[in-house]
């Protein structure tokens, strides 16, 4: 029997198997919430609530976790109260919010909830990890020896992550262009997928033009409601 025949356990699998290298340089440390129990479960909560199926699903790939969204919860873009108030998820969190999670809740509502948006999409990260220097969030294209070191784990992960039913028509990637020309580069070599669309990125939206949110909502409807 196929141990990954629905997209909850080949995303439960998925995230116990990531393996990062030990060592990354430049004092900087891996972020990597699935590890601890207590996260996990919450994890595997959300998968079987929303993933209990084999459909085939669009991906938006977002940076990599930071500390207080998917770094607490283990769900990408997905902070406590997010989980709690949409997701209906009970979970041992202190209850907060993050904007990037705001955001992309704002737009996972305009789509029509969390159901129908999770039935056709997965948000995940060009790597699946997030990275922390001197306490703060780090981007893995913030420093050149990471984006070396942390290479090889990105595209191992990335070619098993696209081993289920993914759709390699189109990736959505959230953030601009230093994501964009990352994957970008990696998809000339890798051919994961035949067109990348790109959207901004919410925390952007939502620190330095949050009057325009309306605008921005209908920009990441119009690209999801893509066929």
């Amino acid at each position: 029997m196929n141990d990954e025949n629905t997209w909850a356990q080949h995303l439960i699998n998925y995230y116990k198997a990531l393996q990062p290298p030990v060592e990354l340089p430049n004092n900087v440390e891996w972020l990597y919430p699935q590890q601890n129990p207590e996260v996990i479960s919450i994890v595997e909560t959300f998968c079987n609530k929303f993933y209990d199926d084999s459909n085939e699903r669009t991906l938006l790939l977002g940076i990599n976790p930071g500390r207080f969204g998917a770094g607490i919860t283990g769900v990408n873009f997905t902070a406590s109260k997010e989980l709690e108030e949409y997701c209906d998820i009970d979970h041992p969190f202190k209850k907060r919010s993050e904007l990037s999670a705001e955001f992309i809740y704002k737009v996972i509502n305009a789509y029509g909830g969390v159901k129908p948006f999770y039935a056709k999409f997965f948000i995940g990260s060009v790597c699946p990890l997030g990275f922390i220097k001197g306490g703060k969030n780090i981007n893995y294209y913030d420093d050149k020896d990471l984006v070396k070191a942390v290479q090889p784990f990105i595209t191992r992960n990335m070619e098993r992550f696209l081993s289920y039913k993914v759709n390699r028509k189109r990736v959505i990637c959230i953030g601009g262009e230093k994501n964009y020309k990352y994957l970008l580069a990696l998809n000339e070599k890798h051919k994961w997928f035949k067109t990348i669309e790109i959207v901004p990125h919410p925390r952007f939206i939502m620190q330095y033009r949050r009057k325009y949110l309306d605008e921005y909502i209908s920009q990441y409807l119009e690209v999801l409601k893509k066929k």
